[in-house]
């Protein structure tokens, strides 16, 4: 009979693009069911466009911006983006529930294979892996702490004797420039003598 094509893409938090298409649908024997059916699509841009993105992105000058940085945001992202889904899934659960919305059998079925492919989180065995990843990683940290604290602390040692190698040669460059000073004054000082000197000769 006809489709309609739905398009709907909230903010960056948000895991992907949703594009729908609904159509109304004719089987024999049956009456005219409508649907959603997924489209496949893909967000692109030209080479243009994406030519001065680069330039632009060369501006950007953020030294927060790093791999860990960066994974933790995409981590924060996606975590929001669930949230948001299963916000969805709950209000369609209450809806159901009230009678607002009549019982999909299909979501039904996903969802309970959603919760059997949950882990079991009061398994031990479960529960002695989850630790021993957690104390991996956190080994790792710490030991990512000891070694920014010894360079942190070698580098200042090396600060501190770069300065006192300046602060010497500063002070004998200032030392030799006395004594040239206090040599060049002796020496204009005996040539004046020797003027003198050579002035009464001559008288």
């Amino acid at each position: 009979l006809g489709s309609q094509i739905y398009a709907s893409c909230s903010e960056a938090d948000s895991l992907a693009v949703t594009v729908l298409v609904f159509s109304c649908a004719l089987k024999d024997g049956t009456p005219t069911s409508k649907t959603f059916e997924h489209v496949t699509s893909e967000i692109g841009a030209e080479e243009a466009e994406e030519v001065g993105v680069e330039h632009l992105l060369r501006d950007i000058k953020d030294t927060t911006v790093g791999t860990l940085s960066q994974r933790i945001t995409n981590q924060v992202h996606g975590l929001k983006g669930l949230n948001s889904k299963l916000l969805d899934i709950r209000s369609y659960l209450e809806k159901v529930a009230v009678g607002k919305l009549p019982i999909n059998h299909q979501i039904i079925y996903q969802l309970q294979d959603v919760f059997n492919l949950l882990p079991d989180v009061n398994l031990q065995e479960f529960v002695k892996a989850f630790y021993l990843k957690t104390n991996d990683q956190m080994v790792v940290v710490y030991l990512a702490s000891l070694i920014r604290s010894v360079v942190a602390l070698h580098n200042l040692i090396n600060n501190k004797i770069a300065n006192r190698d300046a602060e010497k040669k500063e002070g004998q460059e200032k030392e030799e420039s006395k004594k040239e000073r206090k040599d060049e004054k002796e020496k204009e000082k005996e040539k004046s003598e020797a003027k003198k000197e050579e002035k009464k000769e001559k008288k």
